[in-house]
């Protein structure tokens, strides 16, 4: 119990601040009454009194500063009744939706002996938290000590419900679960609120303030004279609470894992290694197998059950996920749900937006895996091939474009002309390709080059030797030969960019059949 009383202790420590806060907001208008009614009543600087000019300033001077402080106090108050806390995108998943995930969730509420969420959502990542539930507004009444809080919603990473077993997600949600305790607590769940508050407050420029009822003008001066005042109020208010506020959030998770520790508690050291497992693998679908596809305009329908694939492979690979065989008797989590198709796509769609944003035909194309090899791997070759012959014929002479050959190509990067190459490609990469910050590293002019003249070699192959676009479920697009995955083009493309050596890519293209001469198709 000593987590509790330790977090309890820094949520009171976060209240007196803010019971501070509002009692130094009160003291001038305190003092100004004070001395207003002394005025009245004569008890102090009576009319005629020697020192009534002298008691007249003090009382004009206080509640000048009383008013003023007022306003301010106001505005902030304003500005944190109106801040939005920010709120992680998430799919809300309904009981009908799941309820045997509804069920097992409550189980484990109740062998923690700790309130259940009020509900459930998934998040494209590999994480699970709590996340509270927003309160209504405008509130009818003032919130009172005897007040219990919402439950709050669970949010759990939609890659862990179709990798991991039933078992394992159980073990891996108790001390997430078990936080819910916590949430419930009066005074905790009040210092959280006026946390967030101040932070969401700071993040937005919520606190600028009401406009004042005498119009536009007024109310937009009445912002710009409170809104770095309340900014930095709110600044020293973070500051003072910023130790109590992370000892409280330390507090807390030792008492929820503490809860937790006799639930499944062997269960969950298989299960946190499987997490690690499942981040290498979703990170790995996102950005080598999802991101071409984003970049088309398409999103893929099923990337959960596509990052079982990508694990699975990897595990095959690389002998990472030890004992897998033996979990595969195990009841997998996304059987709890209803409509396991239909959650992934909402999810996948949710990710798509999240790591990438809209795309550039305005609106999201569905994309099923088994026409990802056409729709994705041969569309993405085909286009960054058409945008490689626009920047040969940029560097021709005028009128005079050429065929779409890899005759013209090799010819080009062996005369030198890679640098010119690699400048015109990145330039057309800035203005028609959306950036994905969150996914990929900013890349150089010869790495786009690399990768355009991979693509236009990948296109004549097609067209001429036979070959085929394929997806591998950890590296993406895949060249295939003879049903063979090609992984030794690399090296000699990287030769003629970077060094203008184009021998050994025609020694590759001489023994895949693939012919020079033959215009692509672009």
């Amino acid at each position: 119990m000593a987590a509790v009383d330790t977090a309890r202790a820094h949520a009171q420590a976060v209240l007196r601040i803010r019971g501070l806060a509002r009692a130094a907001a009160a003291l001038p208008a305190a003092a100004a009454v004070v001395l207003l009614a002394g005025r009245f009543t004569g008890r102090i600087g009576a009319p005629g009194s020697p020192d009534a000019a002298g008691w007249d300033l003090a009382r004009w001077t206080v509640c000048a500063v009383a008013a003023l402080t007022l306003l301010v106090a106001a505005a902030a108050a304003h500005g944190y009744r109106r801040a939005e806390p920010p709120r992680t995108p998430a799919v809300p998943l309904g009981r009908a939706q799941a309820p045997e995930l509804y069920r097992l969730i409550d189980d484990l509420a109740e062998r923690l002996e700790v309130p259940a969420p009020s509900a459930v959502a998934l998040t494209p990542d590999c994480d699970s938290w709590l996340e509270d539930v927003p309160e209504a507004r405008p509130r009818r009444r003032a919130r009172t000590a005897d007040d219990e809080p919402p439950a709050p919603v669970l949010v759990i990473g939609s890659p862990f419900l179709w990798w991991m077993r039933a078992g394992e997600l159980r073990a891996l949600l108790a001390p997430v679960v078990a936080g819910t305790a916590a949430a419930a607590d009066p005074e905790i769940a009040a210092a959280r609120r006026f946390l967030r508050a101040l932070d969401a407050s700071l993040d937005t420029g919520a606190d600028l303030g009401p406009a004042a009822p005498t119009g536009r003008t007024t109310g937009r001066t009445t912002r710009r004279i409170t809104g770095p005042i309340t900014q930095r109020i709110t600044r020293r208010l973070l500051g003072a609470c910023r130790e109590h506020a992370a000892e409280l959030e330390r507090s807390v998770a030792g008492w929820a894992s503490e809860q937790a520790r006799g639930v499944d508690y062997g269960l969950r050291i298989a299960a946190q290694e499987q997490v690690g497992l499942a981040y290498a693998g979703w990170d790995r679908l996102l950005t080598r197998v999802a991101l071409p596809a984003w970049r088309l305009g398409r999103h893929p329908a099923h990337l959960n059950a596509g990052v079982v694939a990508a694990l699975t492979e990897l595990s095959r690979r690389d002998r990472l996920a030890d004992g897998y065989g033996s979990r595969l008797g195990d009841r997998p989590a996304c059987d709890l749900l209803e409509e396991p198709g239909t959650v992934d796509a909402a999810v996948s769609r949710l990710a798509a937006e999240l790591f990438f944003g809209a795309p550039a035909s305005g609106s999201w194309r569905e994309l099923e895996w088994a026409d990802y090899p056409a729709e994705v791997v041969d569309a993405g070759w085909r286009a960054r091939a058409a945008a490689l012959q626009s920047a040969l014929d940029l560097l021709a002479p005028q009128a005079r474009p050429g065929a779409p050959t890899l005759t013209r190509l090799l010819g080009r990067l062996a005369d030198g002309d890679g640098e010119r190459l690699a400048a015109a490609l990145a330039a057309q990469s800035v203005r028609t390709t959306a950036p994905a910050p969150l996914l990929e590293p900013v890349r150089t002019g010869r790495d786009v080059l690399v990768d355009h003249v991979t693509a236009m070699v990948c296109c004549a192959a097609v067209d001429t030797a036979g070959a085929v676009p394929g997806l591998d479920w950890l590296d993406g697009p895949v060249l295939l030969i003879g049903g063979v995955r090609r992984t030794d083009l690399a090296e000699p493309v990287a030769q003629a960019v970077e060094q203008g050596q184009d021998g050994p890519l025609r020694a590759w293209l001489d023994a895949a059949d693939v012919r020079l001469e033959k215009p692509v198709r672009l």
